[in-house]
């Protein structure tokens, strides 16, 4: 039977909870356990999708190393053996949901990049046929491909409030010219990279956010990566401009949500069985159409 873990409670510790990861300060490292938590329209539903955190992982971790010669991460291990106590005595709550990684100072900016008009960038082009501050040409439809990608940044705002995209020169202002001129080369070149290798196994890769943090005097890849929950994942046969696309994420929740008339704030709400294992499978048909693994659930 699928098992949800909803927190991870290692006893005499004090993680920090975001949305989706405990994340428990060791000093110079961190370790972040992806619960299988869900948030939809910023609020955390009252119960989970089983294994999520475990293949977002796994997606993250398949990708840290398959850039690994294009950029360094804060990836150190996902092995419980190289955690240190108490933390590898855990391994029911942890086993393949969980990275030790390096602690840096986050750079405050999702460094969004867009190779396809969906989202917000659909909604500001329809005004003024830019995406901060990008001009682009005019006639676009919905999702279609752009001429190249672009870079979209935002503010990372804390927990409970909305980032705001920005232009690239506010990205300046925010974290200084040589930071920011580095993170928007670095985020294109990986997503053109990712997103050539996606096509190969039948997916699109429209839009995905990465983000940076400094350690010594080294900008290096931190927090998730190209995942469904940070990206935006279309069947590459499915595919056609001008109307909304099937994608590999957690839309079957969105959808539900919308069609109850949730107040999209508040406390979340128990979502029904079939909508979690509509959204499981399409976590789980990701992750092995990317990396070419079927998923099999962590032993402890």
């Amino acid at each position: 039977m699928a098992r949800t873990v909803l927190q991870t409670n290692i006893p005499n510790t004090n993680p920090k909870h975001g949305k989706v990861r405990d994340i428990y300060d060791l000093g110079d490292k961190l370790l972040i356990a992806a619960s299988d938590r869900i948030s939809a329209f910023d609020v955390i539903m009252t119960n989970g999708i089983p294994y999520k955190g475990v293949i977002l992982t796994q997606i993250s971790k398949f990708w840290f190393d398959f850039l690994s010669k294009d950029i360094e991460s804060h990836l150190i291990s996902d092995k419980i053996c190289d955690f240190p106590a108490p933390f590898d005595r855990y391994p029911d709550q942890l086993a393949g949901r969980t990275m030790l990684v390096k602690k840096t100072q986050v750079l405050p900016i999702e460094c969004v990049v867009r190779g396809y008009l969906a989202g917000s960038g659909w909604k500001e082009y329809q005004k003024s046929q830019t995406v901060c501050g990008h001009k682009l040409p005019p006639g676009l439809k919905l999702c279609e491909k752009l001429p190249e990608p672009i870079f979209t940044p935002s503010t990372k705002e804390e927990l409970g409030k909305h980032d705001e995209n920005i232009d690239f020169d506010r990205c300046v202002q925010i974290i200084g010219q040589k930071n920011a001129e580095y993170i928007r080369d670095k985020s294109v070149a990986i997503f053109k990279k990712a997103s050539a290798y996606a096509l190969t196994k039948g997916i699109i890769l429209a839009d995905t956010k990465f983000e940076w943090g400094v350690t010594g005097d080294k900008i290096i890849l931190i927090d998730e990566v190209l995942t469904p929950d940070s990206s935006r994942f279309w069947p590459a046969d499915k595919y056609a401009a001008g109307r909304d696309q099937e994608s590999y994420d957690k839309q079957f929740v969105r959808n539900y949500l919308e069609e109850i008339n949730f107040d999209k704030s508040g406390k979340g709400i128990v979502l029904p069985d079939d909508i979690c294992q509509k959204t499981g499978a399409k976590y789980v048909e990701a992750y092995e159409q990317l990396t070419g693994k079927k998923f099999t659930p962590p032993t402890k």
